[in-house]
């Protein structure tokens, strides 16, 4: 039996492969990121145009094929005609006015189920031809996994309400932009963790300081994204669309008036807002004040100090969207720049974070 030494020069090819065949797992990653992301915007604008309710059957194959004929149509606008929002807000709407509103929540499931397929046929072949590493696998897996469950709740939101609601509910679309938002972070993190298994960041005096900080920055970050959602879902942005008095007053005397006391906080408009308006405002502090404390670190290097000037800057972005929002009475386009800033903060938040990982050993 015989063995080959490999010449430096053969294992430096090889290496430079391996390097090539990782970055481009990592880009396929990243435009899967961003297909989550744009799908996050194409779910504002659905939400936004009061779109959300005029497909009323879940067909995840057929369904990616729009009416085509004029008959078809009606029988599609048909069945919209017999759900409670046409009855009691869209009653007399026109065919092409339908039309319009179908073709975003059409458009919004098809980008969904395109995700899909630019997840998983690149995927089949990495794997097949063994550009994924034994560890990957079962990240990617799981992913994979997360994205079909995402397609069901999305289906279970819109249920809510096609029976006895005219909108779909609040905690369900909370439900529905928190997994989109958890796909979108889990697929950054992990091609991160290709374009830089060993970041340096960690190495810092105050990284795990910091690494606290960075966690409870997202924590604070998904909380007010949650309370966002139910903005949105029980139209509260529509009421109350003063700066930063709420109709005159700090906080409105009915915040308070269901029972029990701690509904409100989830099921009353005002309060609703009002939490949202003040968990902003503390989200911001903290996430500046992470910000702040990355760029005084002087052992850190160039790129983590970048990425947490970015960050300021997209967090109080975010936070002049959010109040202009509310002033203009939530028009789609600032709505959907809103939820694409939020998504922006996460999506620096997470970066800072990975540089501050701890590489396996």
């Amino acid at each position: 039996m015989t063995s080959t030494v490999l010449s430096p020069e053969t294992m430096g090819r090889r290496a430079d492969r391996a390097s090539a065949s990782t970055r481009t797992v990592a880009a396929w990653l990243l435009t899967c990121a961003a297909m989550v992301f744009a799908m996050a915007i194409i779910g504002a604008i659905t939400r936004l145009t009061e779109s959300g309710l005029s497909i009323t059957e879940w067909k995840p194959i057929t369904g990616a094929i729009p009416p085509l004929t004029e008959a078809q149509w009606l029988v599609a606008f048909e069945k919209y005609r017999q759900i409670p929002e046409y009855q009691l807000i869209n009653k007399g709407m026109s065919l092409e006015e339908f039309k319009f509103i179908f073709f975003w929540e059409w458009f919004h499931r098809l980008w969904g189920r395109l995700i899909g397929l630019v997840f998983l046929v690149p995927f089949v072949w990495f794997w097949a031809t063994g550009r994924l590493s034994r560890p990957l696998v079962p990240k990617l897996l799981g992913i994979f996994a997360l994205g079909g469950l995402q397609g069901f709740i999305g289906w279970f939101m819109v249920q809510s309400g096609l029976s006895v609601r005219t909108d779909v509910s609040h905690y369900r679309l909370a439900l529905h932009l928190g997994m989109a938002l958890v796909l979108y972070g889990m697929l950054l993190w992990v091609a991160l963790g290709l374009l830089d298994p060993r970041p340096l960041a960690h190495r810092a005096a105050q990284a795990v300081s910091l690494r606290r900080h960075g966690k409870a920055a997202l924590a604070l970050v998904a909380v007010t994204v949650v309370w966002g959602a139910f903005v949105a879902g029980l139209d509260a942005g529509f009421a109350y669309n003063t700066w930063p008095l709420m109709n005159g007053t700090f906080a409105p005397p009915e915040m308070w008036t269901l029972s029990p006391l701690w509904s409100n906080l989830v099921e009353n408009t005002a309060a609703v807002q009002f939490t949202h308006r003040w968990l902003a405002i503390l989200t911001a502090a903290v996430v500046l004040a992470y910000a702040w404390r990355i760029g005084q670190q002087a052992d850190l290097d160039a790129r983590t100090k970048k990425v947490a000037l970015g960050l300021s800057g997209a967090v109080l972005l975010q936070v002049l969207l959010g109040i202009a929002t509310l002033l203009a009475a939530v028009p789609v386009a600032l709505g959907a720049a809103h939820q694409g800033g939020a998504i922006l903060v996460i999506t620096l938040l997470v970066w800072t974070l990975h540089e501050f990982r701890k590489p396996a050993a």
